[in-house]
């Protein structure tokens, strides 16, 4: 039998459901609030120039992607990439949209966020193919190093493209592995591609204010920890209560650490929460990341959160993805140029995930 911590077994439930209360977090602040600085508005500071383009959405597309899964029975099978890109056809955006392919991601760009002895170990467990990377929610299957390395590589080629003008949107179906942390994996994420992006960006671009906005069902820990103590790390998510739900953290009172408290936004929502739930959370976001001014946006939209998911609780239909989808587009014209990355995270109704995914294309398209 898989031991995946999706499935209810005696010993406790992990990704699919509630957790060990130990790995909740204590209450950090009872009125933080955003503090972006005065005078940021979100201008482009990397040395090279940004320009303002209409170019179609960039959607990234390859075998390479679709090998990142674990087969079954486990929920993050290998036709997700497939199931969402047929879909997308049957939309017919025409000119709007335009495919890349992905790429592999160096162990340079890895160590952007990850720690040296994580990489090793994965590499490592690659290889033998055997065992679990965390506590028995992500298989170490042979090669699943190199399928990890080609979702970063792939979130790493958006960003250049968005940053060297050959598009100001882009979308990644099998990308935003929140769960990772610097030096672990967790609940099906091996290598955590957002974070390493934030980190390129910084690096090589010189884009320091940068807004993670996800709305997957469970709570982006790998993110939220990892940058915890970053105040030009923008966090916004919108999950279900980690009191259901795995990884039973983001509570409202968790909004940063020292300089950064007050830069992260938290918005748990309870089981059953539908589209008008998610309106009124997301009026709260929307108006956090104007606040906040940023100069990139990565977008985490995972599509667990629609009804009928097997491992999860809420129920949302896709019009929640595509509101916040032209809300973040119209956001990022303000604020950065356009930029924005979208990231498939979760979802594992197949239907689901094909029709919210491709509203957030559709989307991004229709925001021009």
């Amino acid at each position: 039998m898989l031991h995946t911590g999706i499935l209810r077994i005696e010993t406790g439930i992990r990704h699919g459901s509630i957790v060990d209360s130990r790995r909740l977090r204590p209450d950090e602040s009872d009125d933080a609030r955003l503090s972006a600085r005065a005078g940021d508005t979100g201008a482009c500071h990397q040395p090279r120039e940004c320009p303002r383009v209409t170019d179609p959405v960039l959607v990234y597309r390859g075998d390479e992607l679709a090998s990142y899964g674990f087969g079954d029975p486990h929920p993050f099978g290998l036709d997700r990439h497939d199931v969402f890109q047929q879909e997308l056809e049957l939309a017919e955006l025409g000119d709007g949209v335009e495919y890349a392919m992905p790429r592999r991601a160096g162990v340079d760009e890895l160590l952007l966020f990850h720690t040296a002895d994580y990489i090793d170990k994965v590499s490592r467990m690659s290889f033998e193919g055997t065992g679990f990377l965390d506590e028995g929610d992500t298989p170490a299957l042979p090669g699943i190093f190199d399928a990890a390395s080609d979702v970063v590589g792939t979130t790493i080629a958006s960003v250049d493209a968005i940053m060297g003008g050959q598009a100001r949107r882009a979308f990644i179906p099998i990308a935003g592995l929140h769960h990772a942390g610097r030096g672990h994996a967790a609940g099906f994420c091996v290598f955590n591609d957002c974070g390493v992006a934030a980190e390129y960006l910084r690096k090589q671009y010189g884009v320091q204010r940068i807004a993670y906005v996800d709305i997957d069902a469970h709570h982006g820990d790998g993110m939220f920890y990892s940058f915890e103590d970053d105040p030009d790390l923008i966090f916004a998510d919108i999950h279900e209560d980690g009191r259901f739900l795995y990884p039973g953290t983001g509570g409202v009172e968790e909004t940063g650490k020292g300089r950064a408290r007050g830069t992260k936004l938290n918005i748990p929502l309870p089981p059953g929460a539908g589209d008008g739930e998610f309106a009124k959370a997301w009026e709260q976001v929307e108006a956090y990341i104007d606040r906040a001014a940023p100069e990139f946006i990565l977008f985490q939209c995972g599509a667990d959160s629609l009804e009928g998911d097997p491992i999860t609780h809420l129920r949302y239909t896709e019009e929640a993805h595509a509101h916040a989808a032209t809300a973040l587009c119209s956001l990022a014209d303000k604020h950065c140029e356009g930029r924005v990355v979208g990231t498939g995270g979760g979802g594992y109704n197949r239907r689901n995930l094909a029709r919210a995914w491709t509203r957030v294309v559709q989307s991004f398209v229709e925001a021009g």
